[in-house]
């Protein structure tokens, strides 16, 4: 290996840092990780083919999922030995309910995910939705403040509540739109507590971004070169060490505050958007 081609391959492992550093990020806070990434890469382009930049995109998420099995680990562990018998089935009884959230978002992602990259994956429905959903939930957090949570924990937490989540979930099939975000504005409207939506945004994610993971892995096929192979790596990895920091903010973030801050994040981000594609780009 030549000094220039060492010097370029380094380059390219300190953008996918950059690119899990954001992955990591905004993947786990309601700001849209697509809104970010289209930006970042109108800056910070991957020397690499169109088509394992669709994959890794994807397949980074793997490394901010790993993240959420670390630090939940024990939580949604039924088989720990220092568990009582009524903790394993209240561990299983989260996993119910997380197989039946996920359902919705499963089937329409089958079903639409090609429409739904043709058609909407473009700056103007990304820039729309972080827009809205900014809006939705600043007006939300308002119409909730003086309002009681009817579901405080996963024991009161209904498995027609979660189907309904999942079936928000669906909307963040939608550029833009935050999985996070909708899972967590759909959970708030049906009543549930800040902390429980966040958490059961979190446990959904981890069926739904393996099975997209494999998904887009299976068309990219595994005739990977070795520099594709670092620069997956070093994105998921660097993904997975600051999806831990993102969600323990997060989480600490909740107790004391309501969602309205990234609602106005995302609404002056949607402009951004707007503002540089259409005057700039």
């Amino acid at each position: 290996m030549t000094r220039k081609e060492s010097i370029t391959i380094i380059f390219e492992i300190l953008k996918a840092v950059f690119l899990g550093i954001v992955e990591g990020i905004t993947e786990w806070l309601p700001i849209s990780s697509t809104g970010h990434m289209i930006l970042v890469d109108e800056f910070i382009k991957l020397d690499v083919s169109p088509a394992f930049m669709e994959m890794f995109l994807v397949v980074i998420q793997l490394g901010a999922i790993l993240a959420v099995v670390l630090i939940y680990f024990n939580k949604l562990n039924p088989f720990a030995p220092s568990k009582s018998t009524q903790e394993k089935k209240d561990t299983m009884s989260i996993w119910y309910k997380v197989v039946i959230g996920v359902i919705p978002a499963g089937v329409a992602g089958v079903l639409l995910d090609d429409w739904i990259n043709e058609h909407l994956f473009n700056y103007q429905t990304v820039a729309i939705m972080l827009i809205v959903y900014g809006i939705l939930f600043i007006i939300i957090e308002n119409r909730n403040k003086n309002r009681k949570a009817t579901t405080e924990t996963f024991a009161d937490l209904t498995y027609k509540t979660a189907f309904l989540i999942g079936v928000f979930q669906v909307l963040s099939l939608v550029p833009g739109t935050s999985r996070s975000g909708a899972t967590i504005l759909g959970a708030i409207l049906l009543g549930t507590s800040r902390f429980v939506a966040a958490e059961f945004s979190f446990f959904m994610s981890i069926p739904i971004m393996f099975g997209a993971s494999l998904l887009k892995l299976k068309d990219f096929g595994f005739n990977f070169t070795g520099s594709e192979i670092t620069i997956l790596l070093t994105g998921m990895v660097v993904a997975f060490v600051v999806s831990i920091i993102a969600i323990k903010f997060l989480m600490k973030y909740i107790k004391n505050n309501d969602f309205k801050a990234f609602g106005w994040y995302r609404i002056v981000l949607g402009i951004l958007v707007l503002t540089y594609f259409i005057f700039f780009s």
